[in-house]
């Protein structure tokens, strides 16, 4: 299910069996371990073609089911509205005004929302009106959205060692249990990886990350609360190096109440590691909530301004009937969406896919 984590350039001299052990730097006081705009133009569709025409996924069929109960919120949201609206034999005006206000209200936003309805109304306006065409036709429309944010890209592998990535979100998006989520897959798929805990604002974040790393047998450079988070990831980095790790991955802090002081803080981090290697950070996630629906977008402007985003990554898309909030930050950000999260378990956490998305986030 997760090749897309399978290390795609094996390193000889890389001891991928060695039994590693959980560890934090020393410090006066040691933190103890304890047991989370256009859309493209194409031809119509006959009814009985377009399921057929949305691209084959290279997923599994458990990570389909995977995405299918995560999203069944949204999708019950959505499914249910078309049912209800599209009662009439044909596609018509009062129709497409009651789908873009189901869009909007599945915050999508009110741009997605009007591209999507007039795409809708360019295929079928006056043609059958059946809720099955139409779901699978809106699956088609938004998975033509959705794909130039999907990315084949692999974040594991470049020019020099370690591959740094750095995770950047509000208290509460996720964050520290992605990184966790995304370390154990990297482990079973035979990376070399340790993890830095330099959200050293709130003792829980570096506690919640030396238990993942104690899970996935890898290991966390933590400090004491308070502690310089910039020198920490100097730290983390400069021991990564010299244990020779094929992936560094940096937890940073989230006190978005504290804008200036944090966008500040993950300056400094990457000034310092910058010192070390100039290229890093290699790639830097942003990681966002969606049961916050619309006010992610906030959240995501706060962080994209200050520069250096690389990509989206969004968690808890099952707790929420708000999964329409990816469309509506692709449309005003266009980011490239790694991850999804669509569960609690490890393999919940799923390489973004546009089409599968699609078609769960509407129920076909």
């Amino acid at each position: 299910m997760f090749g897309w984590f399978k290390k795609k350039k094996p390193i000889e001299d890389i001891q991928v069996n060695e039994e590693k052990s959980v560890e934090a730097v020393e410090t006066s006081r040691n933190v103890e371990e304890i047991q989370t705009e256009t859309l493209p133009i194409v031809a119509p569709n006959e009814p009985n073609s377009i399921v057929e025409n949305i691209q084959e996924s290279t997923i599994s069929e458990e990570a389909k089911k995977g995405l299918f109960e995560g999203l069944k919120r949204s999708s019950a949201r959505i499914g249910d509205g078309i049912t209800s609206i599209f009662t009439k034999a044909k596609l018509d005006e009062d129709a497409l005004e009651e789908l873009e206000e189901l869009l909007i209200l599945s915050d999508m936003g009110v741009e997605t929302a009007r591209k999507i309805t007039a795409e809708m109304a360019r295929r079928r306006f006056e043609k059958s009106a059946n809720p099955e065409a139409i779901r699978a036709e809106l699956a088609e429309i938004i998975a033509q959205m959705l794909a130039p944010y999907e990315t084949s890209k692999d974040p594991w592998t470049g020019n020099t060692r370690p591959q740094v990535i750095m995770f950047v979100g509000v208290n509460g998006s996720g964050k520290t249990t992605t990184i966790g989520k995304i370390a154990q897959n990297l482990v079973d798929n035979g990376h070399n990886i340790m993890l830095a805990a330099a959200d050293t604002f709130r003792a829980a974040a570096s506690e919640q990350l030396l238990v993942w790393g104690k899970r996935a047998n890898v290991p966390v450079i933590a400090k004491e609360s308070g502690a310089d988070a910039a020198g920490l990831a100097f730290e983390a980095l400069q021991k990564a190096k010299a244990e020779d790790k094929d992936i560094l991955l940096i937890d940073t802090a989230g006190r978005l109440q504290n804008k200036v002081e944090l966008m500040a803080e993950l300056e400094k981090i990457i000034r310092v590691i910058k010192k070390q290697d100039e290229s890093a950070p290699h790639e830097t996630w942003l990681v966002l909530d969606a049961t916050v629906g619309q006010n992610a977008i906030s959240q995501a402007e706060a962080f994209i301004k200050s520069g250096g985003v690389t990509g989206i990554i969004m968690s808890k898309l099952d707790g929420t009937a708000k999964g329409g909030i990816l469309l509506a930050l692709t449309e005003k950000y266009k980011l490239p969406i790694y991850f999804i999260g669509v569960g609690e378990k490890v393999t919940d956490l799923q390489p973004f896919n546009a089409h599968e998305f699609a078609k769960a986030l509407v129920n076909i």
